[in-house]
């Protein structure tokens, strides 16, 4: 079995810093052999690339496609979240869970499809142990204007 740290190498991905809580929380907490991650948005260096809701009808809306790319950069910030208290992105045995959400425009109902990102990502990284349970929300908005959130659970070594 491949470790996590060399799929990412593999894929050309570096764990990114952990990005800074907005409000007052943690990025992410260990209860045991599981570490769940806050809703993590799709930073990059500090900032959010796109924002508004995700839809199919053109004009200001966010294309689908753009989505399930911002949904794996939420999903790569929260396996760094995750890693930062589980001793490091090896220490991850399995991802159990992902809830991803989707702000969208009323009529857009493709949400898993753009949840789809976040989970195709971390299959690659952690290959079988990245099959999970997962649930694709749509919302009316996220925070700071954010298309898409992704929280992840994992569990980890002992």
């Amino acid at each position: 079995m491949t470790a996590a740290s060399q799929r990412l190498a593999e894929l050309g991905l570096t764990l990114p810093d952990v990005v800074p809580p907005v409000a007052s929380y943690v990025p992410a907490t260990r209860d045991g052999d599981l570490v769940l991650t806050s809703g993590q948005l799709p930073f990059v260096d500090g900032e959010l690339a796109v924002t508004g809701k995700v839809g199919a009808g053109g004009g200001d809306l966010v294309d689908p496609d753009t989505a399930q790319q911002l949904a794996a950069t939420c999903a790569l910030n929260a396996v760094a979240a995750a890693a930062s208290v589980a001793g490091g992105v090896d220490a991850i045995e399995r991802v159990v869970k992902v809830v991803g959400f989707v702000a969208s425009d009323p009529s857009f109902t493709g949400q898993p499809a753009v949840v789809n990102g976040a989970s195709n990502l971390l299959q690659e990284i952690f290959g079988e142990a990245g099959v999970h349970a997962r649930s694709a929300v749509g919302v009316a908005v996220l925070p700071l204007d954010s298309p898409v959130e992704v929280e992840i659970t994992v569990r980890v070594r002992s």
